[in-house]
Parts: C-alpha cells; structure tokens; sequence
C-alpha cells in the first residue's frame, strides 16, 4: 500500500507523522520498524500516528511507535509536532486541543509566536506509579526528592524515579558531554528495577534556571532531545532544590523550556516543532 507521511522534528527529536484520519493504517511492530529505520525506511526517532478521537471531549488520539516498532504511553517533543500537523494540515481550527495519548490526555497550544506549548499534566513520583521496584532499597533524600541507588556493572549510581505518562531515571552529573550514555543508558534502561524499561536522563546545572540534558531513549537510543524527559529532569532538579521554575533545558538539538510550580500543577514545556518534508512509501 501507499503510505503518506510527512517528516518533522522537535529539536532535532525527528518524527514520521501519519495521518490516520484520512488513510488506512494498520501495521505491525516490523513493518513500524522498518519505517524507522534510517537506512532502509524514512528513518525517526518515533513514529506519531494521528487518529479520530474516542472519547467525545477530545479532539484526536496519539498514538506513539519507538524506532524499535513498540507502541509508548507518551513523547513530549513528538506532542508538539502533532498540534503543528493537525494545525497545519487544516484537521482543526483550534490553537489549542485535547489529544487522547495511552497515558492519559495531553493539552498543547499554538502560541502566538510559532512556539508550541503542551500541558503534559502533573508528574508521577510514586515509585509503584513509574514503575520503579524500589523494594530493598535504601532511598537517600535530598530536598523533596528521594534519590535511589542502581548498581551497574560494579558502580552505583543515585537517580530519581519519575513519570511523565512514561518512567524517567534521571541523575545529575558533572558535564553532559562526558557522562557515559552510551554504556549507562542501555543498561538503565533494561534495568530490572523498571520493569517497563526507562528512559535514562543524564542531567548538567548550570544554574537555578538552564541545564543541559542528554537522554537515552527506551527502544530509540539517545536522541537530540526528548520533551518527556526534559521535564522529568526539571521536576527532579525542582524537588532536589538545584532548580528554580522556569527552566531553560539545552538539549544537543535545541532549546525547551520548562515550567512546574510543584506538587500536582501540571508541567508546562515549550518548544519548536518543525516540517521537514513529506511524501509517499510502499509499505
């Protein structure tokens, strides 16, 4: 069949975007694969499918396919690709919409600048909730934070559990440019304390309001930038006591900036979404 897609990315967090509306579509976690796949498909870090709502207060559904063909509860970045698709394809008239994701509903905007901004609700810190197997675990608190420690191959590393729809394991380190992400993230993220693996941020303060952060995505690897997990990273720097809201998050990508007054107030991330190209495929 013939698929039509259009490429975007969000701080260099690129996505294929499918118009589920308008087309069939119906695919196996391969043939997802092989649409990601750099060299033999499109190539993306995730895969955003637009349908028709279910429930009659939203306006679409999301659903999200890693690189690695499964489906996931949420992505930040790939949310505001999807408010500039929908927008810009004449789906809605709206500037603001409700969009139904596996993790619950998602509210981004359109704002006034080009900048999108997306409610991403209020963040999940109960271990049993991330999920994180904390059981047997000496926890070490820190602010309004409980650091939690991994043992990988013979060091320990001291991280905080978070959801943002999707489980985080967020810790600080001294430089972004030397942390081990790419022998620490794979094993963070297969880690048996998260039994649906985890997305692994590696997060640098330079002060109460700018960080730098790197992520290694569950099932894409590290990417440019992550939405999820640049708010993850900021709820934890809020709750350690290392950051003041709003948070300018400088990702290998580009900028976002991050809002969160604490407690149950949702999280409010900023940031660019932009076309690439589009076109068709046999799939």
């Amino acid at each position: 069949m013939k698929l039509t897609f259009t490429k975007m990315h969000g701080a260099g967090n690129d996505f294929i975007v499918i118009d589920a509306v308008n087309q069939q579509v119906d695919f196996t976690p391969a043939q997802w694969q092989r649409l990601a796949d750099r060299r033999f498909g499109i190539g993306a870090d995730q895969i955003l499918v637009v349908e028709r709502p279910r429930s009659p207060d939203t306006d679409f559904r999301y659903r999200i396919y890693n690189a690695d063909g499964g489906e996931v509860e949420q992505c930040g970045n790939g949310a505001r690709a999807f408010v500039r698709f929908v927008t810009e394809k004449g789906l809605t008239g709206k500037r603001a919409i409700r969009v139904e994701t596996l993790s619950g509903v998602i509210e981004p905007r359109l704002e006034a600048d080009g900048a999108i901004t997306v409610d991403m609700g209020a963040p999940i810190l109960q271990t049993e909730r991330v999920p994180f197997k904390a059981d047997g675990l000496e926890g070490r608190r820190e602010g309004d934070d409980t650091l939690w420690p991994l043992e990988l191959a013979g060091k320990t590393v001291w991280i905080s559990a978070v959801s943002m729809g999707n489980p985080h394991a967020v810790q600080v380190v001294p430089d972004t440019e030397l942390a081990p992400v790419a022998s620490d993230g794979p094993a963070i993220e297969h880690h048996p304390r998260f039994p649906n693996r985890v997305n692994a941020g590696f997060m640098q303060v330079l002060d109460r309001g700018h960080v730098r952060l790197r992520v290694y995505e569950r099932g894409a690897g590290e990417t440019l930038a992550c939405g999820t997990g640049a708010c993850a990273a900021v709820v934890a720097g809020i709750r350690r006591g290392l950051l003041d809201s709003p948070v300018r998050v400088d990702t290998r990508g580009g900028e976002l900036r991050i809002a969160w007054d604490g407690g149950d107030a949702p999280v409010l991330m900023t940031g660019p979404a932009v076309c690439v190209f589009e076109g068709t495929i046999d799939v």
